[in-house]
């Protein structure tokens, strides 16, 4: 079986920073595409950002230069850099990782953006 592990959420001030990492655990034979979701209360998961093995990455236009994601292939792990964070940036926050053909959801990670 197959696991992600997030970490790295929390309580942050407007235009402030915080960085979200996520590792895949288990009989992995191969990784495909990572990203990352959100979810805010009342909403529908979204797409935030997501990065082939290969390291091209598409983002969401409302994060576009602001947040970066990037991949640790020998660790099996996906990150999400948050910089000039908004309070409309507050959701909970899901990985998710193709492998092994298969695609796989992390627990998530509360972001709060507030003053």
């Amino acid at each position: 079986q197959v696991q992600l592990g997030e970490s790295g959420g929390g309580l942050v001030q407007p235009g402030g920073s915080l960085r979200l990492s996520c590792a895949a655990s288990g009989r992995i034979f191969s990784i495909y595409d990572m990203g990352w979701y959100r979810q805010a209360p009342g909403k529908q998961r979204d797409l935030v950002a997501s990065i082939t093995n290969s390291g091209i990455t598409n983002y969401a236009d409302s994060v576009k230069g602001r947040f970066t994601i990037s991949r640790d292939n020998a660790w099996n792990t996906v990150y999400l850099q948050m910089n000039s964070l908004k309070p409309e940036d507050t959701a909970v926050y899901y990985c998710t990782a193709n492998v092994n053909f298969r695609t796989y959801w992390g627990q998530g990670t509360q972001v709060t953006v507030s003053s």
